[in-house]
């Protein structure tokens, strides 16, 4: 396929990807400007409540991940009905699992935000802000299996409508409960729920007229939510593993101070947005390999994996450049706590350097999640988890404390983790072991 074709086909999935996966972070994002400016203690808790929260959800990611790549083989196969079949059983499966994780997380919130060993009113906050957010998780997890519903049909545009529509009623709402109604915090958490179930809501009635328009059945099928759990396990541990480095962030920051902890909330929630945005061409790389390998066209798969590479690192450095340059005053736009501004601007310039390595880390990711390769995931996230860890305590142990701590654990995941992540993806996708063609890949 010729490249200009290539581009064509990813920039059609991954402009309107952008747009949606630039309002999912927006959220945080946005939690964190308007609570940042309640002071200091309430953002460490957003932080650690936020840490926990995105902990849960995105270990559900499988539940978009294992959807999109199931769903684009067998629509690249010309077997529309079982495609859309296949996004309705990561429905029903989001809705049970989001419902035992809302109820036992409320049961669960204080001693879940007592492991951070944060100080009583950090923790207090925490907790409330955890609790109320339980309600939102069944709509977060329909939201990931109907978004990997629609990008397997190589549709990424109504995503991103749903997530414009619901960060624009997430900020109105959260502005409104926090400082008109004075709730402070607990407003925060509130409004996003009723955000996050106005998306969901959004998201059935579109899987419902695809149902009715291939014919597809929309009870539930045990088979099909057995095969694909069985997938989603690897890519469960997969995520598993990212998530308890960024968990183990936190703690160390925790550790540092109340100071530190807010200082990395901010940076993370930078970091996330940008990640997330990159992540755009990680979509478009799932849909199009699963659809190809589908198929049966290998070099068409090549060429999307060498493009996407190539916009990825490119995007990386643009984004880069613009946060080294803003490192300085973007701590503003979240808070106004001169000790947090203080301690900002060389974490923040750190994530800024290593976005580029990010964006080829993200894409090589995206390749293999939409070939089916969770296995391979899975096993080297551990890998790549056990590289990060000692770094991650040596920049605690020899960081001097305060801002030096925290620049050092930026490196530490900028560039150690991130590195890893970029050595075990890379030697996988050099290989052809992960193409596999077929509506639908053996299991592992």
């Amino acid at each position: 396929m010729p490249r200009r074709a290539v581009d064509r086909e990813i920039m059609r999935l991954a402009i309107p990807a952008f747009g949606a996966l630039v309002a999912e972070p927006l959220f945080l994002l946005a939690d964190s400007a308007l609570v940042g400016h309640l002071g200091a203690t309430p953002l460490a808790a957003l932080g650690i409540a936020g840490a926990l929260l995105q902990t849960i959800v995105g270990l559900m990611v499988f539940l978009a991940y294992g959807t999109t790549p199931a769903v684009a083989r067998r629509l690249g196969a010309g077997q529309s009905r079982e495609a859309v079949e296949a996004g309705i059983d990561g429905l029903w499966l989001a809705l049970g699992i989001g419902a035992i994780l809302a109820i036992a997380g409320v049961f669960a919130t204080p001693w879940l935000v007592s492991l951070f060993g944060a100080a009583q009113d950090v923790s207090a906050q925490a907790s409330a802000y955890l609790a109320i957010s339980m309600a939102g998780l069944p709509a977060m997890l329909i939201v990931f299996a109907a978004a990997g519903l629609l990008r397997g049909l190589q549709d990424t545009r109504t995503p991103l409508v749903v997530a414009s529509a619901g960060f624009a009623a997430n900020i109105a709402l959260n502005a409104l409960l926090i400082y008109g109604v004075g709730l402070g915090i607990v407003g925060s958490a509130t409004g996003t729920v009723i955000a996050q179930w106005g998306m969901a809501a959004a998201y059935l009635v579109v899987a419902v007229r695809h149902a009715r328009r291939v014919g597809a059945r929309l009870g539930v099928r045990p088979a099909g939510i057995r095969g694909l759990s069985g997938a989603g396990w690897w890519l469960f541990l997969r995520t598993a593993s990212l998530r308890v480095a960024i968990l183990l962030a936190v703690f160390l920051a925790t550790g540092i101070s109340a100071d530190a902890l807010a200082g990395w909330q901010v940076t993370m929630a930078v970091y996330n947005a940008v990640a997330l945005a990159l992540d755009a061409l990680a979509i478009a790389a799932q849909a199009l390999v699963g659809r190809d390998l589908g198929r049966g066209d290998l070099d068409a798969v090549r060429a999307v994996l060498h493009r996407c590479l190539w916009w990825g690192v490119g995007g990386g450095a643009v984004f880069g450049i613009v946060l080294i340059a803003l490192s300085p005053v973007l701590g503003w736009v979240f808070t106004s706590d001169p000790a947090v501004l203080q301690i900002l601007p060389v974490p923040l310039a750190i994530i800024g350097a290593t976005t580029p390595l990010g964006g080829y880390v993200f894409v090589l990711d995206g390749v293999l999640i939409g070939a089916g390769d969770a296995r391979y995931l899975a096993v080297t996230g551990l890998a790549n988890l056990a590289v990060f860890a000692p770094l991650a305590w040596l920049a605690l142990a020899f960081g001097g404390g305060g801002a030096a701590s925290l620049g050092w654990l930026t490196l530490a995941f900028g560039l150690g983790y991130l590195g890893a992540r970029a050595v075990t993806l890379g030697l996988r996708a050099h290989g052809h072991r992960w193409m596999v063609a077929g509506a639908v890949r053996p299991a592992p």
